[in-house]
């Protein structure tokens, strides 16, 4: 084992990759022998002389610096909880001794942020996609967002659930249009459990888009039909 460890193998080349310059291969004792990111191989030199474990900590550095590149191109897309980050290099076959630290970098750096990714999940539902604090929580939390953060995040977002309620089913309430009553209450109610809202919530929502859209939607139809 110490003769293996020790055994020394010199440096004959380094060579830049035709298809990848960032990339450089490195030819030990006339023979190439690995490639690895140019970053990692800043400091080697031809004549220089490694033994199996500087070997094996370049290798290392390369599984480090390739998870780190994979992961901010993942990151580019969108951001990324530190979840779906882990997901993502454990599915790309990387071990966690490779992971943690390039989690560790990557939060270093604000790439990973999860208090910053539950405000922007939530001011970003309730701009576009109006849902319950529950719905939400349910969200985040299946992203890996710890319970701490997602408690702070909502209770720094007061909103009036009610409203948020009604505002959904006033743009959702013209789908509806030209059914009849009882579809039109089970269809509405419906779908604002399904974002979430309790029943004590929708169903008096419902009732007031009932009365606010629905009948009068079909007194102007009678109307019209009528020749007023």
């Amino acid at each position: 084992v110490w003769l293996c460890v020790f055994m020394e193998r010199k440096i004959t080349a380094l060579k830049a990759q035709k298809r990848n310059p960032h990339r450089v291969n490195v030819y030990l004792d006339g023979e190439f022998a690995f490639g690895m990111a140019r970053v990692v191989a800043a400091w080697l030199q031809v004549g220089q002389t490694l033994n199996n474990g500087k070997i094996e900590e370049l290798l290392k550095q390369e599984s480090r610096e390739t998870a780190y590149q994979r992961s901010l191109h993942f990151i580019s897309t969108r951001p990324r909880t530190e979840q779906e980050v882990r997901q993502k290099l454990t599915g790309l076959g990387f071990s966690d001794d490779i992971i943690k630290p390039v989690i560790t970098a990557l939060k270093s750096k604000g790439y990973i942020d999860d208090a910053a990714f539950a405000r922007a999940w939530v001011e970003n539902r309730l701009a576009f996609h109006p849902r319950s604090y529950q719905l939400m929580r349910m969200e985040l939390k299946r992203k890996g967002i710890s319970e701490d953060i997602i408690a702070r995040t909502l209770e720094e977002t007061p909103v009036n659930e009610t409203k948020l309620a009604l505002d959904l089913a006033k743009r959702y309430a013209p789908r509806l249009k030209g059914i009849d009553s009882h579809k039109f209450k089970t269809r509405l109610s419906a779908y604002l459990m399904r974002r979430g809202f309790p029943y004590a919530i929708s169903m008096p929502v419902t009732e007031q888009m009932y009365r606010e859209y629905y009948q009068n939607n079909l007194r102007i139809r009678e109307d019209r039909d009528n020749g007023s």
